[in-house]
């Protein structure tokens, strides 16, 4: 959790995958079927955002000036 977008993002992956789970099984439509896959891969994806390590930048090392060999 480096960075608060790509974990908010992750949340709201799950809770997208979770939510049309849900609704496809409760909507009280029997023909509509809950898409078990894409929810599993949705949440792979959500968790795998959580877990991110995001870019840093990283300050160069300071140079040290060279002497000429004599």
């Amino acid at each position: 959790m480096n960075n608060r977008n790509t974990t908010i993002a992750g949340i709201g992956a799950i809770c997208v995958a979770i939510g049309s789970v849900l609704t496809a099984m409760f909507d009280g439509d029997p023909a509509t079927v809950a898409d078990f896959g894409s929810a599993i891969a949705a949440v792979i994806a959500g968790v795998g955002l959580i877990l991110a390590k995001d870019a840093k930048t990283v300050d160069p090392a300071p140079t040290q000036p060279t002497t000429p060999n004599a």
